[in-house]
């Protein structure tokens, strides 16, 4: 039962002998150094390179749902990208609006 579906998978349109499974296969590694990425500090973070994160990983995940065939990991590697990049824009968004006016009194007192 295992041999048949690994057998399915390798013969799959979207598998490994195809671009379609290598690519988001790949993008993963995007993922990976954005979740790698929340333990630096707020402001060394990048409003451009987040948006970008988060944008691609919006548009490609809708696309990977109406393209034949549907690819799966390429859908769930742009989810991830989405949820990390929304998850640093927070950060940045929250360190330069938000926690400005926490600093600041401690600055006029000294």
């Amino acid at each position: 039962m295992a041999s048949s579906k690994l057998q399915a998978l390798w013969n799959h349109p979207a598998g490994p002998k195809t671009i379609h499974f290598w690519a988001p296969t790949f993008k993963w590694g995007i993922s990976i150094a954005n979740v790698a990425d929340f333990t630096k500090p707020p402001e060394k973070l990048s409003y451009p390179q987040q948006i970008a994160v988060t944008c691609t990983g919006v548009i490609w995940s809708r696309y990977s749902t109406v393209i034949t065939p549907k690819n799966w990991n390429l859908f769930s590697v742009n989810i991830v990208m989405a949820g990390t990049g929304l998850y640093q824009l927070a950060r940045k968004i929250q360190h330069d609006f938000f926690s400005e006016a926490e600093t600041e009194p401690a600055i006029a007192k000294e």
